[in-house]
């Protein structure tokens, strides 16, 4: 593969963005939605991350949920 280096400022990227065809635009907009998913994700777990829940007080609640939904179809 052969490659490129572009030193040109955040402006003018911002630019060249514009002046692409909407189809282009959506490529770029996806390809950036992938990279950047993966440390997202990654910041908000360690964003939520607690020792004070353990697996059977999450696993107790989810059951609880579900038991409630469960009730509320019978009806």
């Amino acid at each position: 593969m052969d490659t490129i280096q572009l030193n040109i400022s955040k402006q003018q990227f911002f630019g060249m963005l514009q002046a692409m065809p909407e189809q282009d635009q959506l490529e770029v907009f996806d390809r950036l939605r992938k990279s950047l998913f993966v440390s997202r994700f990654d910041r908000l777990l360690r964003s939520v991350r607690t020792d004070e829940l353990s697996l059977e007080d999450i696993t107790r609640e989810v059951e609880a949920v579900r038991q409630e939904h469960y009730e509320e179809r019978k009806q």
